[in-house]
């Protein structure tokens, strides 16, 4: 109820920009073809808008580009419109100010302007009207080409506790693959063969393998399912996996077949040398506490540490990669995590929304002897990523 709650707010928001901004356009542009295409811009806009809140239809039917212009238009275009006429607005009421101050002086009144001047106005009110839908279209490109691909990023990592019957295992790790709204199709078809293409050893999924209904899990189970590692698949779950139900989503999964770890290990006989996986089951702490969040992980550590098998080489799967304080202090030479698609909206690697947010947000992270990779992940729960690609993981474990 809560959820239903936010997204209705967050929809009559959308609803009020639309309005507002079709009304400042029909100021704007006071005739012709340029009224009629804003117009029949902002009806399909405020359309799909009320079509989405009243559930008319859902946004899992939705073409990708419909959907996608719409979270584009609403989350970038029409609000940054509104911002600058506020700006601009602000000014003409600074410069009125000044002209007042200048009547009450007596100081001479400016030439009224011409006809000319009138045509320049009009011009510009049309090309502020038009800036927003024309800057929509193409970030919708930039979007979808976004969505339908992804790299593979390749770590060689040197581990000095790594038996050498092990030496030159190889894991793919998959991570956030979000599975609905925005990430389906071909992308998913090609996250499967770029996967098995690569003939891991190991394949480990760390968690959102959907974006949010349990209508997509089926589908997200056949692509686990189609994902070959030579010695095993395992996964653990993510936040995104539980929004719609949470019970439901573990007994499908566990019902599939597919090993799920929560809380819980699962021991890979790997060249005949055991491999042992440790998965952290996701625990929302209600808040953005990361104190209160490191204190729960510890906790989930320290009971998940009791089945540590001292002659196998232990490797944990967490969906939030703060986890890492928690694994160094158990000694753990190899964390894999996700959650936090590189940061989404970075400037550069090392500043963004990443290390706003997170401690450890994309790459490799090393203290002591213990080392974590956190995956860019290769869904999306929002269309846009900036100097964050989406990426599946390839590793390659060497004794030291």
């Amino acid at each position: 109820m809560t959820w239903l709650w936010f997204w209705w707010i967050i929809g009559s928001l959308a609803v009020v920009m639309d309005v507002t901004w079709w009304v400042v356009a029909l100021r704007l542009t006071k005739r012709g073809l340029w009224r009629i295409l804003i117009s029949a811009f902002l009806a399909a806009q405020l359309t799909a808008q009320l079509s989405l809140m009243t559930g008319f239809v859902s946004s899992r039917n939705l073409p990708k580009i419909v959907l996608v212009s719409i979270v584009v238009w609403h989350f970038f275009a029409v609000a940054c419109g509104l911002v600058l006429l506020l700006a601009l607005g602000i000014i003409r009421a600074c410069a009125w100010i000044v002209r007042v101050i200048g009547l009450l002086r007596n100081r001479p009144r400016a030439t009224p302007a011409g006809a000319n001047s009138m045509s320049r106005r009009q011009f510009f009110g049309a090309a502020a009207a038009l800036t927003p839908p024309l800057f929509t279209v193409g970030l919708t490109g930039v979007a979808l080409a976004q969505l339908n691909s992804f790299r593979v990023r390749r770590f060689t990592l040197s581990i000095p506790t790594l038996p050498r019957v092990l030496d030159g295992i190889t894991i793919v790790h998959v991570s956030d693959v979000h599975v609905g709204r925005y990430t389906r199709g071909q992308v998913l078809r090609d996250m499967v063969n770029t996967t098995n293409a690569l003939r891991p050893d190991l394949v480990v999924m760390t968690g959102d393998l959907i974006d949010y209904s349990l209508d997509d899990l089926s589908e997200g189970i056949s692509l686990m399912k189609a994902m070959e590692g030579r010695y095993g698949t395992w996964m653990i779950e993510g936040n995104h996996d539980l929004l719609d139900d949470h019970a439901a989503f573990e007994q499908r999964v566990k019902a599939s077949g597919i090993p799920l770890l929560l809380d819980e290990s699962a021991v890979a006989n790997v060249r005949g040398y055991p491999v042992q996986l440790f998965g952290l089951s996701w625990v929302g702490t209600g808040t953005g506490n990361n104190l209160l969040r490191d204190q729960t992980t510890a906790l989930q550590m320290h009971r998940l540490m009791k089945q540590r098998q001292p002659d196998a080489f232990p490797i944990l799967l967490a969906h939030h990669p703060h986890a890492f304080d928690a694994a160094v202090k158990a000694d753990l030479p190899l964390t894999l995590a996700g959650h936090t698609h590189g940061g989404y909206a970075m400037l550069d690697s090392q500043h963004g929304l990443g290390p706003a947010l997170f401690r450890y947000w994309s790459g490799l992270y090393t203290q002591g002897h213990s080392q974590m990779i956190v995956s860019n992940g290769i869904g999306n729960m929002f269309p846009i990523r900036i100097n964050a690609p989406a990426e599946l993981v390839h590793i390659t474990l060497r004794c030291a």
